[in-house]
């Protein structure tokens, strides 16, 4: 009772928290949306390109974006109305008003949708337990789930290890051939998990949470291998540790019944990439954002900011090349939009697959000199972030993409500094569209305004010194408490983060654009021979990029 006690005291103390976090983050990108003003008029002298870039045109892309999501049931996910109509308006926006040669790539990726709320029923020593479907309540599928019906009735037995390895199916207490297992969360991800299960047989998959901090006691989401046919659903921390004791109360006898109905096949999305009629196509500079939102909102933030910001790059740069007085780069820029980020990073890893095979001149990997990734650039209580050269997984990433990298990151560090702006350092944690790109060796970059870590206090005051007191935003809130949720709408918006990254984007592009010898300042040969000799790199062929994307939501 009193453990009871204290997980409602301390969920509606959290509850309480995340209210009072977006009301004031709310609140913030209210005020800044009513006072701030672009200044595009201002005297410039960044650059004509860095110059050009306004919140008003980037606002006026987010609003067609919102207007999309708010006629298509508020969300903009692959396999939705939503995507496919912000599809059709990137391309017909580029068409209509740039000269760019724009191109359209299609993948297949499969698509995934219940049939009805599922039911999870357990009978322990005859004594009937139903459970409650929902992400905050005691289960939830997980995608690509087969099918299962009640008519059906399965042991439960428990599985000792985490089922990462084989020895761990081989250790269970009983053959887990057709019965369902229960397993916890951890070390390796749920697909993995579910491709040995169907190693081993069985019947049906319960991957529970494991209540290792507040924000892993509910059903965690994620997703199995696309080809399990057996259930596969994820409970909370409490359902699954009560099934485990029950199990290995060796007197006692657990049953399962599922039902749940899914369909899936494959169905076609896509990428859309825009490049310059001028510049040398074996030397391209990639730049990326993703057009899809969570199937939950409307994605705003995530990624309508960053197609913005693309969208505005390339009709800008297409208008300055054809004014005749901005001259064209020595090198081409392709701008891309890619599909299905949400669900692994697909439209990028198909697109850098289809890259390292092809033979056309200006198609092929070995074309591509660097990839600039924009991924969620206005969070309300944004920061001004720098993806880290540095924080490269020096494993798993080949030597020759570290020093253009990290020149980047200093490049990009450099800009801030020169306008007396403020900027913080993030991570790269492999969860955005660059990692395709990274993992074949080549150079990546690119900006974040934060996602659902929380602003520190250090932080706050860093950027109130250089923005103006009350500009730095809100000390211990979530830098976007609408990440992936309903509320990530055109009023989670902070434009004077918005324009300042996206202006940032466009420095780095016109420098890299007037570099008189860009293949050699990011690919240093001296440097990339040191740095072979030293690196722990090794090839292991394949990369697979949505399993490492999977993994940090898994774990």
């Amino acid at each position: 009772m009193k453990k009871a006690k204290l997980y409602i005291l301390l969920a509606l103390i959290l509850c309480s928290t995340i209210v009072t976090i977006a009301l004031t983050a709310s609140v913030l990108g209210i005020v800044v949306r009513r006072t701030y003003k672009s200044e595009t008029n201002v005297q410039c002298d960044q650059g004509m390109l860095v110059c050009s870039i306004s919140s008003d045109d980037l606002m006026k892309h987010l609003q067609q974006l919102q207007n999309i999501a708010d006629e298509c049931n508020g969300t903009r996910a692959i396999h939705t109305k939503g995507f496919n109509r912000t599809f059709d308006y990137i391309y017909s926006y580029l068409k209509t008003n740039t000269n760019l040669q724009v191109q359209t790539e299609f993948f297949p990726y499969m698509k995934f949708s219940l049939n009805g709320d599922p039911v999870l029923s357990a009978t322990i020593n005859g004594l009937e337990m139903n459970y409650t479907y929902g992400s905050g309540n005691d289960f939830i599928s997980l995608r690509n789930s087969g099918s299962s019906s009640l008519a059906t009735t399965f042991q439960l037995i428990s599985m000792p290890a985490f089922g990462c390895e084989d020895s761990d199916w081989l250790n269970t207490t009983s053959s887990p051939s057709g019965k369902v297992v229960l397993i916890k969360r951890g070390v390796c991800t749920f697909t993995e998990k579910s491709i040995l299960a169907a190693k081993y047989g069985v019947a049906g998959l319960l991957i529970y949470n494991d209540g290792t901090s507040l924000d892993r006691y509910s059903p965690a989401s994620g997703r199995v291998d696309e080809n399990v046919t057996f259930p596969a659903l994820s409970l909370s921390y409490q359902v699954g540790t009560k099934l485990l004791n029950t199990i290995e109360n060796l007197k006692t006898n657990v049953f399962i019944k599922i039902h749940l109905s899914t369909s899936k096949y494959p169905e076609p999305v896509g990428n859309i990439c825009a490049h310059t009629v001028t510049g040398n196509a074996t030397e391209t500079i990639v730049i990326g954002s993703h057009t899809d939102s969570v199937p939950d909102g409307p994605g705003m933030n995530d990624d309508a900011s960053g197609t913005a910001t693309n969208l505005v790059l390339a009709t800008n740069l297409a208008r300055l090349f054809q004014s005749g007085s901005y001259p064209p780069y020595k090198y081409r820029v392709k701008f891309c939009w890619w599909g299905a980020e949400e669900v692994g990073l697909v439209g990028s890893e198909y697109h850098v697959s289809q890259a390292t095979i092809s033979t056309i001149p200006g198609e092929r990997i070995s074309d591509y000199l660097v990839n600039l990734n924009y991924d969620m650039l206005a969070s309300p209580n944004f920061q001004m972030g720098i993806y880290d050269g540095n924080s490269v997984n020096f494993s798993t990433t080949p030597p020759s993409a570290l020093p253009g990298s990290i020149r980047l990151t200093q490049l990009f560090r450099d800009w801030f500094i020169s306008q007396n702006l403020p900027y913080t350092i993030s991570e790269l944690g492999g969860g955005s569209d660059y990692a395709s790109f990274l993992a074949v060796g080549i150079a990546i970059s690119g900006l974040n305004s934060g996602i659902s870590d929380r602003k520190p206090k250090a932080e706050r005051d860093y950027y109130n010194r250089l923005l103006g007191q009350g500009k730095g935003g809100v000390a211990n809130a979530e830098y976007d408490p609408c990440y992936h949720s309903d509320c990530d709408s055109l009023g989670n918006i902070n434009p004077l983060g918005h324009e300042k990254l996206s202006k940032a984007a466009a420095y780095v592009l016109e420098y890299m654009g007037r570099h008189a010898d860009l293949r050699s300042y990011l690919y240093p040969p001296e440097e990339i021979r040191r740095l072979e000799k030293v690196s722990s790199y090794r090839s292991r062929g394949y990369y697979d990029v949505q399993n490492e994307f999977y993994r940090r939501n898994d774990l």
